[in-house]
């Protein structure tokens, strides 16, 4: 997954809203399947799994960043390794483990619901910052938000479809949002403070510091965990961690910010509703079912939740510009 916060950066002179939503799309299209490789490969620990995924993404992320590398780390200090590390964590490794626990014990159609507040979780905890759209002005956001979370906690917990699994999931998904909403805010401020490299660089150099990680993970993954798999179910996770990597981390990103360019940037911020979009129809198709009335009242509360975020952005950013060409 992209950072939310590429929404708010510039999307360029021109703009061609078809092309831009079927980057969008596509983009939502390759993040959601992350939500899927979990079930794909349920015989292997979701430690394991994160492991296998950022293995590939920080070998794909150093090979592309070596022609630079010496310049790149000749401009990052002390506390930019340690912003890298923290941000790895909890942007990738820890988000990832806490995602696919969610998705192997509540479905992916919980776990996806639950991630799909990301964008008004990040707004929430933005919005102390300087400059920033006042809580109030978003409460027809967070209204919306907190009925969405209702139809989802509610099915999780009482309905006849409750059980320890599903608790145990909608906490992990919980914790998975936290974790990303925590590394998407602290991504921006870092962002903001950068000027020795670019935002490019700096998310291969979270590739990177992700990917070693991962290394120091091997130990506790593979050597500690179950090894009894078959040739064909270790070949299977290889190929499944390789494909997510490289489909997920690589292109998707690349699609999103292509489509950063040709859409404005109001639309930024509802093109994210793609990743849960898609998410849901895989994990609908794999479990073989149609959604339940509860699942459909939530992701419509989701996605009002997201739109009405995005409008009262951009009735501030009006206004602030009204405000400054009075002045």
């Amino acid at each position: 997954m992209m950072d939310v916060t590429e929404a708010g950066k510039p999307s360029g002179n021109g703009h061609n809203l078809s092309l831009g939503i079927f980057y969008g799309a596509g983009a939502g299209a390759l993040w959601g399947l992350v939500f899927l490789a979990p079930e794909l490969v349920r015989q292997f620990s979701p430690l394991q799994l994160a492991t296998g995924r950022y293995l590939a993404y920080g070998c794909m992320a150093a090979l592309m960043i070596a022609p630079r590398w010496r310049i790149i780390v000749n401009h990052l200090s002390r506390s930019d390794w340690r912003n890298l590390f923290w941000l790895s964590l909890f942007g990738n490794t820890l988000y990832y483990i806490m995602l696919s626990l969610a998705v192997q014990q509540g479905g992916i159609a919980l776990t996806s619901l639950i991630i799909g507040f990301l964008p008004v979780a990040v707004t929430i905890i933005g919005s102390r910052d300087k400059g920033a759209i006042p809580v109030v002005h978003l409460l027809p956001s967070l209204l919306c938000c907190a009925a969405g979370a209702v139809c989802i906690g509610w099915q999780a917990l009482f309905t006849e479809k409750a059980s320890s699994q599903t608790v145990i999931g909608l906490f992990c998904a919980v914790a998975a949002l936290a974790s990303w909403t925590a590394y998407a805010v602290g991504n921006s401020r870092c962002l903001m403070r950068l000027s020795a490299i670019s935002a490019y660089d700096w998310n291969l150099a979270t590739g990177v510091v992700t990917g070693a990680q991962a290394v120091i993970l091997i130990p506790f993954a593979f050597l500690l965990g179950n090894l009894q798999h078959s040739v064909r179910q270790w070949e299977f996770f290889a190929a499944t961690s390789m494909a997510i990597a490289v489909l997920a981390s690589i292109i998707g990103n690349s699609l999103w910010n292509r489509m950063n360019r040709l859409v404005p940037l109001t639309m930024a911020g509802q093109m994210i509703l793609f990743e849960t979009l898609f998410a849901l129809i895989y994990g609908f198709l794999w479990e073989a079912r149609w959604p339940s009335p509860l699942e459909i009242a939530s992701f419509v509360f989701i996605s009002l939740s997201v739109m009405t975020c995005v409008s009262t952005h951009q009735q501030h950013a009006a206004r602030q510009q009204a405000k400054a060409q009075t002045c």
